[in-house]
């Protein structure tokens, strides 16, 4: 028998057929590398028999893929497990098993502690170790006791992953960086990620060209600071991130390339050009700025001031005039005062963004913020977040209704809610309904906008609207 060999473990190459005869529950929390590194974590898994289903009740084996960004996460994390708890004890005790494993950054930054609230959590493993996940599923079932990885290995775990995965759909995520070096004070992303690492050319290349094979119209490409990737070349020299995006824009049959999440610092000239270059690369960027005073920028240790910001912004809009931007941004991060807020607002009216992603100021254990003086009061937080978001969704409804009348490229992701409806995402990342057949499904057409809503766009198909 031919084998793969991934991590420290051995597995059926996919070329010998499988039963499929366990099941996986996978429950993701967080970002779009999260979603990714779900789905890889499917792919070491098929080997040995286990197939994705959408309820735990009768899992063979079930994940929680967590995310460490967010308020309460690892509390979250403690209350799923509490309810997986008793579907564990139900199998027991009908003679059956369910392994229970927590992954994911919350895993990484809180594994003891995880196995001392839930000792009957079976495996804890880090984003970095998700490939030796055949061994910890054989070390669990042998020993019986809880299998911890939370190391940082010295291989790159991509490059022990199977080739074969499972179709990702019309859109398709691509992890193509990992891990940061900038330690914003507010953030756990470098200790639960690690240090920066790019993927090399070759590897993300022959990825994306399965990933359109399979019937992928539209890829993303991921990375906690993604125009930070500088990979090896085939030749031996290092590419940086516009090199890569025209390499992939000629793959046949690729309609569509995003790229997230981006760190202001490493917006250079040529990632910029290409944004004018690549018809592929669509005229929407999610660019995190976090605040508009330089005064709170030099606390998140951010590396960039707001004028740097805004500087980026012109040059994009001049490579590519109908650009429309995303971001994210934290209010009431220690010091912060309301001079400092206000300048953040007054960024956001400079900018214009078509969305963004906007939160509260919470600590991280072990983060520098976590334990700085001037916390700023939750009732202010509050406050302040209330105003921020009502200016955002202000913004990003009027950005919406700059769309009614326009015709629009959409790329059809799937069928709609209702009968007879389909859906899919405009170049701006914006939902769009409309009547129309499932045939469309993975094709890019041509839509009116006849109405922008507060969070999506509703259309007619041009060729329709035309001819009556």
């Amino acid at each position: 028998m031919t084998v793969l060999q991934t991590g420290q473990g051995a597995v059926p190459a996919a070329s010998n057929p499988v039963r499929m005869n366990k099941r996986l529950h996978m429950i993701t929390w967080g970002c779009q590398m999260n979603v990714y590194d779900s789905l890889r974590m499917e792919d070491v898994l098929a080997p040995l028999g286990y197939a994705p289903t959408d309820t735990p009740d009768q899992a063979d084996m079930v994940i929680l893929n967590t995310c460490h960004i967010r308020d309460k996460a690892a509390e979250k994390v403690f209350s799923e497990l509490g309810r997986l708890r008793l579907l564990k004890l139900e199998r027991e005790a009908a003679g059956g098993k369910m392994i229970l494993a927590v992954a994911g950054c919350v895993a990484q930054a809180e594994g003891a502690e995880i196995l001392a609230r839930a000792p009957y959590v079976d495996i804890v493993l880090g984003p970095q170790t998700y490939h030796r996940l055949p061994e910890m599923v054989a070390q669990a079932a042998r020993a019986g006791g809880a299998v911890i990885e939370t190391d940082f290995p010295a291989e790159q775990k991509f490059d022990f992953l199977p080739e074969a995965s499972a179709a990702q759909g019309v859109t398709a995520f691509l992890t193509i960086q990992e891990g940061c070096d900038k330690f914003c004070s507010f953030c756990v992303v470098p200790y639960t990620r690690g240090a920066e690492a790019s993927r090399p050319v070759v590897a993300v290349l022959a990825e994306a060209s399965r990933l359109v094979a399979q019937g992928s119209r539209e890829i993303t490409l991921l990375g906690q600071n993604v125009n930070a990737w500088h990979g090896e070349a085939p030749d031996g020299s290092t590419w940086g991130l516009g090199q890569l995006l025209r390499e992939l824009a000629a793959i046949p049959g690729l309609l569509r390339l995003r790229y997230t999440t981006s760190h202001p610092r490493d917006m250079d000239n040529d990632l910029i050009a290409a944004h004018g270059e690549i018809p592929a690369l669509m005229p929407f960027l999610h660019l995190p700025v976090q605040s508009g005073s330089d005064r709170m920028l030099a606390a998140m240790n951010r590396k960039h001031t707001a004028a740097d910001y805004l500087s980026v912004v012109g040059k994009l809009r001049a490579s590519r005039p109908d650009m429309a931007l995303s971001s994210d941004f934290i209010v009431g991060h220690p010091g912060e005062t309301e001079a400092d807020f206000e300048a953040t607002l007054e960024l956001i009216r400079q900018v214009k963004f078509a969305q963004a992603f906007s939160f509260k100021y919470s600590p991280r254990p072990g983060t520098p913020a976590s334990g700085a003086p001037l916390q700023v009061p939750e009732a202010e937080k509050d406050r302040r977040l209330q105003v921020l978001q009502a200016l955002l969704r202000e913004q990003q409804a009027a950005f919406n209704a700059a769309s009614e009348g326009l015709t629009l490229p959409i790329l059809v992701t799937g069928p709609g809610r209702r009968p007879g409806q389909i859906g899919g995402r405009s170049p701006y990342l914006q939902p769009v309904h409309l009547i129309g057949p499932e045939s469309l499904i993975g094709t890019e057409i041509p839509v009116r906008i006849v109405s922008g809503n507060a969070s999506s766009l509703s259309g007619t198909l041009y060729q329709e609207r035309a001819s009556a």
